[in-house]
């Protein structure tokens, strides 16, 4: 079975994940820190106390091959791929072997930049087309997952 984990913290896809995997039958879990806190119809909530990557390192742990993870962090999309799960990113992104390792080098400029004083520009504003596609990507993502059928 294919179990879906949300890196939940300001995910602005969790209920068109909750929608998708309702059509799957896929089980969905939310893992939050205490200071974003939710609760959604169709899915389980694990709260966990707030600290630096604590969200990470729970649904790493959890995270079990051939499941789905939706998530915005590149070093966490790493260590899914490295236990054989499927990440995507909130714009509808697969992560894969492929393209994790410049997506986490180009972090790590970035945080170059940004502790040498520089600024970077920030995310544009979400719109309704970035949600279409999100949806899109995932549900061809889920199909993937259970073709694979681990």
């Amino acid at each position: 079975m294919v179990n879906i984990l949300v890196d939940a913290d300001g995910c602005p896809v969790v209920d068109l994940t909750i929608d998708v995997a309702k059509k799957f039958k896929m089980k969905v879990t939310l893992l939050c820190d205490t200071a974003h806190y939710m609760q959604r119809e169709g899915a389980d909530t694990i709260m966990v106390s707030k600290g630096a990557d604590a969200v990470d390192f729970v649904l790493v742990n959890r995270v079990k091959k051939g499941d789905i993870v939706v998530t915005q962090d590149y070093g966490l999309a790493a260590m899914v791929l490295a236990k054989q799960g499927f990440a995507i990113d909130q714009n509808g992104r697969w992560y894969t072997s492929e393209n994790i390792d410049q997506l986490l080098d180009s972090r790590h400029i970035s945080k170059k930049i940004r502790q040498a004083g520089g600024r970077l520009k920030g995310p544009k504003k979400r719109q309704k087309e970035d949600n279409e596609k999100f949806e899109a990507s995932f549900h061809k993502l889920c199909e993937h997952a259970l073709q694979v059928g681990y």
